[in-house]
């Protein structure tokens, strides 16, 4: 997701034209507000919302799974399909300025990719407000929507987890703060250069790659983990002490631990017993 940015110029979000969206969902991505008449719906682990208040995920793929900065509900990691994380995107608010924009993250359509991450359960319109100040009106990113697909799965879902609509912020081509692509080590140099109100862009880069080793350690994203490579080795050639780049730690997000407790709950063999006895024979081959 993008960078905090909180001070750029004012810019009308975009808005999917999809009428097959959910009800619920065309009033989030044409206004950002919850439809008055949203039908409850199903979550990740097939529990509806108990008190009627509406609710919707959010999908994290930058700044956003380190400092997601609204109240939420829940967070899950996972990924989304057919997109690919990539520093193409500028910042001028936070993580940069206006003569040495910064690189934050973006995501870009691929067909065979995957952008992992993490989703929040956001219930109650004050995160959305935020959320479409940061994003849309400030920081130039659109609105899509796609599936998320939950890393842990419970008995009760298949083995990839119980994919789950979520609201995506990207930045494309057309935003006001696009940089687009350039070889690693030129991306990785203008990091090493930049900082904003909200601190070193090196922080940025360096913070999601180290949530994605902590949480997701098992996953290998190629442009990350090259750029936080040579991000490194630009700050040390420079002789910059890495505390001198890294603000405060954040708070730790506690993610997982309701489908984590599922997971604990003795396998439920029901399956096996409605299955028809079959008899066996021996072959001689």
């Amino acid at each position: 997701m993008s960078a905090d940015n909180f001070d750029a110029p004012l810019q009308p979000p975009q808005s999917p034209n999809d009428e097959t969206l959910p009800r619920q969902f065309k009033d989030l991505f044409l206004n950002c507000h919850f439809s008055a008449e949203s039908d409850e719906e199903n979550d990740l682990t097939g529990a509806t919302a108990t008190n009627n208040e509406p609710f919707c995920w959010v999908f994290g793929y930058g700044s956003l799974c380190w400092n997601p900065g609204f109240e939420y509900e829940r967070s899950i990691t996972g990924y989304i399909k057919g997109f690919v994380r990539r520093f193409w995107q500028g910042n001028v608010t936070h993580r940069g300025t206006p003569e040495k924009p910064g690189r934050v993250a973006t995501l870009v359509e691929d067909n065979e990719g995957l952008c992992w991450g993490c989703a929040y359960k956001i219930t109650g319109q004050a995160a959305l407000d935020y959320l479409k100040q940061r994003e849309c009106t400030l920081g130039g990113y659109r609105t899509v929507k796609t599936k998320f697909y939950p890393r842990i799965s419970s008995y009760e879902t298949p083995f990839i987890g119980k994919a789950e609509e979520v609201i995506v912020y990207l930045a494309d081509v057309h935003s006001r703060h696009w940089l687009g692509e350039d070889v690693p080590e030129h991306i990785a140099r203008q990091i090493v250069e930049c900082r904003g109100p909200s601190g070193h862009n090196a922080e940025y880069l360096l913070r999601l790659a180290q949530f994605m080793h902590d949480e997701l350690p098992d996953v290998d994203d190629e442009h990350l983990f090259v750029l936080e490579s040579l991000v490194l080795n630009e700050l040390q050639q420079r002789k910059i002490p890495l505390g001198s780049v890294m603000g405060a730690n954040p708070a730790q997000i506690r993610r997982d631990d309701d489908l984590r407790e599922n997971l604990k709950r003795s396998p439920n063999f029901q399956f096996t017993s409605r299955m028809p006895e079959r008899k066996l024979r021996c072959l001689n081959i």
